[in-house]
């Protein structure tokens, strides 16, 4: 067999994949968030360093001037591992002071509504570097000066980016922790839930061959008391069946040693003798004792052949067959043996009946129902063996039939009541019946004989 994968090893496997999961989906959404939180904090930087620039631009002769104060950048100077840029534009756009070529913002960049202010953010590239900028637009309404003057301070995204990482960093951790916790406390509970397991198998493994009594249910689980009840119908089945089998064994021992030592007292007998007649006649006896003991070792036989093909049934080995024709070549083959005893043996099939079985064991039981039917009707007597719709075989007689007390009986194993023979033909039957989900049941016949009915389950999905 494949080597089987454990369950503890599965369960954790799969509980690791879906904690990486977890944390790559938590690490990205902290990321995003950091990314978003870092924005906003240095959004507001960036927007009162542009303030405080606006501040200074006044007009001067005609133009306007700027004068920078050291305190508009210094919030980045504890707080920033990048660098800040600014520049300051007049109404016309035209650079006054810092950086000329800052990157203006797009035309469909939207005024921020987080601020009553009129900014507008952006991202953009400056100098091979990724920068978050800020547009600030501050009125002028002097008498030779009418328009909008503008500050863009412009930050690089180190710090911004450091934070993000550091919230991502700091959340894989608190989740790696969390899920290096979390298996070991799944290894802990699985290896806890698969000790009753383990104490089940060492108690089976404990016990002789013969100890079939039921598995005990404490200290089990209750997700595990199905598979140990299943366990126990299981071996109530098995004891049930070696029950049985010691059961026949004993009778068959029984059946045998009888007629085994009425032979050897014969034969006995018989070398005692002086005259060749006296010989003779104790030959003839033991041939027929012989054929006794065959007849009932074949039987014996049967019965084991019926539990092999039963077993083959319950596995799905049921084959299609035509009873009726099963029935012809068992009739043929029977006709011999009828016309020697001087006994009509008729046919009545008209029509195939199609149903599912296992065609030996079905052979033989109709072997046994004539077989039975031929031995107990008189010379001169009839037997029909009959085949009808929708799946129902007959088998009747005129011969002395059996009473009613013992029709209840006659299907156990060796039980003869009033009638002579090895007491398995009738049990045979019951057998096979049994196998084939089939009744049988016991009639008077129309002549005062017997009737065997057996009704199986018919195929109707067969042709």
């Amino acid at each position: 067999m494949p080597n089987a994968e454990s369950l503890r090893w599965r369960l954790l496997r799969n509980l690791a994949a879906l904690l990486v999961v977890l944390m790559l989906a938590s690490g990205l959404s902290a990321y995003w968030n950091g990314r978003e939180a870092a924005d906003n904090a240095y959004d507001r930087t960036l927007l009162a360093s542009a303030r405080t620039i606006a501040v200074g631009i006044s007009p001067t002769d005609g133009s306007l001037s700027v004068d920078v104060p050291w305190l508009a950048l210094d919030p980045f100077a504890y707080d920033s591992a990048g660098r800040i840029y600014y520049q300051v534009n007049d109404i016309h756009q035209q650079p006054i002071s810092g950086y000329e070529d800052l990157p203006p913002p797009p035309a469909d960049t939207p005024r921020t509504d987080a601020y009553p202010a009129l900014a507008r953010f952006y991202s953009a590239r400056y100098r091979g570097q990724d920068v978050r900028v800020v547009s600030l637009l501050k009125p002028l309404n002097e008498p030779h000066m009418i328009g909008m003057a503008e500050v863009r301070v412009a930050e690089t995204d180190q710090a911004r980016e450091a934070m993000a990482r550091s919230l991502m960093a700091d959340t894989l951790l608190r989740l790696g922790m969390l899920g290096l916790g979390a298996l070991g406390l799944v290894w802990y509970t699985i290896s806890g839930a698969l000790s009753p397991l383990e104490r089940l198998r060492t108690a089976v493994a404990a016990r002789e061959p013969d100890d079939l009594r039921p598995l005990p249910l404490i200290e089990v689980q209750q997700e595990l008391q199905p598979l140990v009840q299943a366990l126990n119908s299981f071996t109530e089945r098995l004891r049930r069946q070696f029950e049985r089998q010691g059961q026949f064994i004993a009778d068959a021992a029984h059946e045998l040693r009888t007629p085994l030592a009425a032979l050897k007292a014969r034969v006995e007998l018989g070398l005692r003798s002086p005259h060749a007649d006296a010989w003779q006649a104790t030959l003839q006896a033991v041939a027929l004792d012989t054929d006794r003991l065959t007849h009932l070792a074949n039987q014996l036989l049967s019965l084991a052949r019926v539990e092999n093909g039963a077993r083959a049934i319950a596995e799905g080995g049921a084959q299609r067959l035509d009873l009726a024709q099963l029935a012809r070549e068992l009739g043929l083959a029977m006709a011999p043996l009828a016309h020697r005893r001087g006994i009509a043996l008729a046919l009545e099939a008209e029509q195939p009946i199609w149903l599912r079985g296992e065609p030996t064991l079905l052979y033989e039981l109709l072997s046994n129902l004539v077989d039975n039917a031929l031995a107990h009707t008189p010379s001169g007597g009839n037997v029909v063996l009959r085949v009808r719709q929708p799946a129902v075989l007959e088998v009747e007689d005129d011969g002395a039939g059996i009473p009613l007390a013992e029709r209840e009986r006659v299907f156990e194993r060796f039980y003869r009541g009033s009638t002579q023979g090895t007491g398995l033909g009738l049990a045979i039957v019951g057998e096979i019946c049994r196998a084939h989900l089939a009744q049988v049941s016991l009639h008077d016949g129309a002549a005062g004989g017997l009737r065997v009915r057996v009704e199986f389950r018919a195929d109707v999905d067969l042709p």
